[in-house]
């Protein structure tokens, strides 16, 4: 398996951007980008949601401190496991998204935003790209 690492990367630099999204959210003037985004996928774009609970903030504060750890343990594996040991460092990333993207789209579902679940689609495509190739023979 060949795995490519700049993808790898790129997913887990989107994963960083996320989290830090997320928690520059909890301060109201720094919201706008993710309250539109939320305003978006939950369709119609109508100004009626917000961040300004400080349950929604807290949430975000913590999925989004969770969100940017996870795409550093990402961006270490693909730099010291990527191209050296492609099945482990597949199975490091790829169980994980699986578990993600399988409780976050029923998440999504069920808080009535289902339009969420295309953004994991590409998510999960992304991470699946990563690993896919040909079996790449090990140098002795």
């Amino acid at each position: 398996m060949i795995v490519n690492v700049s993808l790898l990367k790129f997913g887990a630099v989107l994963l960083i951007g996320f989290g830090v999204l997320f928690v520059l959210s909890v301060w109201p003037p720094l919201a706008v980008p993710l309250t539109l985004l939320v305003d978006l996928f939950a369709w119609p774009l109508d100004g009626g949601q917000t961040l300004a609970a400080e349950a929604t903030r807290l949430a975000l504060a913590i999925g989004g401190g969770v969100l940017a750890g996870w795409g550093a343990m990402i961006w270490l594996i693909a730099t010291h496991l990527g191209e050296r040991e492609p099945e482990l460092a597949r199975s490091l990333v790829l169980g994980p998204v699986v578990v993600w993207f399988v409780l976050d789209c029923l998440g999504s579902v069920a808080a009535g935003v289902p339009l969420n679940v295309l953004l994991n689609i590409g998510f999960l495509a992304l991470f699946f790209a990563a690993f896919r190739g040909a079996a790449k023979p090990r140098q002795a």
